[in-house]
């Protein structure tokens, strides 16, 4: 299969602006959506067209493949986009399980660690050595507008890749190339997903609005307005520990604010600066509601999956610990208990020797 073939599974804001945006590219894209969510194929189930809006072009992008069946989706091309929250991915795991092969590359985006998670799912079964990859945040800032409508207000210049097995790191950017322009390469998958930017902001971001969330039902724009000067004090703290966890396993990371310079969504400067300088940021409003991904997402896929690693690996973590334990009382679950730690990511009581290794081939011994 060529890689101008791309599967795309998932039906939300960005899959739906990724497959319009690549298929307006030339791309013949195949959108696929689990069994349960079909609802959101629907606007677009008897044309087969998506508009797309905003930044990145306009125009209507005629989807090569819209389906329901897996087996369908996989065959249809080598390489794999799940773009779908990190709560799903386990689900879309247990889906593709049966009918991945050795072709394929699958690209989790983001992927916040979940790549771990599926090779752990992957190899329960003693399934094929499929390619796993992710990135560290969405390629796009979007929203769908309308039933059938995707606006994309900002294109990320530099999205960070990583791949399990690291060793086929440059395979994998060499399928991306044509797609993300400009796609950067982390050492590994553990690197890009200690990289995420969401969890770093949102969960502070919206715990220290929570009352503003509920009283406006999100009626204020999240960064130009929620993102104060002593908001942003938090954040960075937040940012310093998982800056600390990765230092801790052996990366140096950029700190958020220059990720954000780097990815094209603001000016340099410092992280308010940046924020309140990015047009594409100060765009977007604030969740409606608290039950959002901001923070069901972002705090068990999140900062609780960071200090979880940091507690394996020796980094305190009491910033992320405080936001995870006040998110639970807020979200009505145990942010602990649902998290992505490392039991799930298939990585307890490993030392650094062992996760290097496991990083480096994937775990397979050939």
């Amino acid at each position: 299969m060529s890689t101008h073939s791309i599967t795309i599974l998932g039906g939300g804001n960005t899959a739906f602006s990724t497959a319009a945006y690549l298929t307006l590219k030339g791309f013949k894209i195949t959108l696929f959506e689990i069994s349960g969510f079909e609802e959101s194929l629907a606007p677009i189930k008897d044309t087969g067209c998506i508009h797309l809006l905003g930044a990145a072009g306009q125009g209507t992008a005629k989807i090569h493949c819209l389906t329901t069946d897996i087996q369908e989706a996989l065959a249809a091309s080598d390489l794999i986009l799940l773009i779908v929250p990190a709560y799903a991915h386990k689900a879309f795991a247990k889906v593709c399980l049966p009918h991945l092969t050795s072709r394929h590359t699958v690209v989790l985006m983001p992927g916040t660690l979940g790549s771990l998670e599926w090779r752990s799912i992957l190899s329960l079964d003693g399934s094929a050595q499929v390619t796993l990859a992710e990135v560290d945040t969405a390629p796009y800032v979007c929203r769908k507008t309308s039933p059938d409508t995707a606006t994309i207000w900002g294109v990320v210049n530099k999205l960070g890749l990583g791949v399990l097995p690291s060793s086929k790191t440059a395979k994998v950017k060499a399928q991306l190339d044509p797609v993300f322009p400009g796609i950067q390469s982390f050492p590994d998958v553990m690197a890009c997903g200690l990289a995420a930017m969401n969890p770093v902001i949102h969960p502070a971001g919206v715990l220290l609005n929570a009352g503003r969330v509920e009283y406006s039902k999100g009626e204020f724009y999240f960064y130009e307005e929620g993102v104060t000067p002593s908001v942003a004090k938090v954040i960075q703290q937040v940012d310093q520990e998982r800056r600390d966890v990765a230092q801790g396993l052996g990366y140096k990371l950029p700190s958020v604010n220059e990720a954000f310079y780097h990815a094209g969504f603001g000016p340099k400067g410092d992280l308010w600066s940046t924020i309140h300088g990015s047009w594409m940021l100060t765009q977007l409003k604030a969740p409606g509601t608290l039950k959002s991904r901001w923070l069901t997402e972002d705090i068990p896929y999140g900062l609780a999956a960071w200090s979880s690693l940091g507690k394996q690996y020796g980094t305190k973590t009491p910033t992320m610990r405080s936001l995870v334990n006040i998110g639970s009382i807020i979200m009505g679950f145990d942010g602990w208990e649902e998290s992505r730690d490392v039991r799930r990511l298939g990585i307890s009581e490993m030392d650094k020797t062992e996760l290097s290794i496991l990083l480096k081939t994937g775990g397979n011994s050939s």
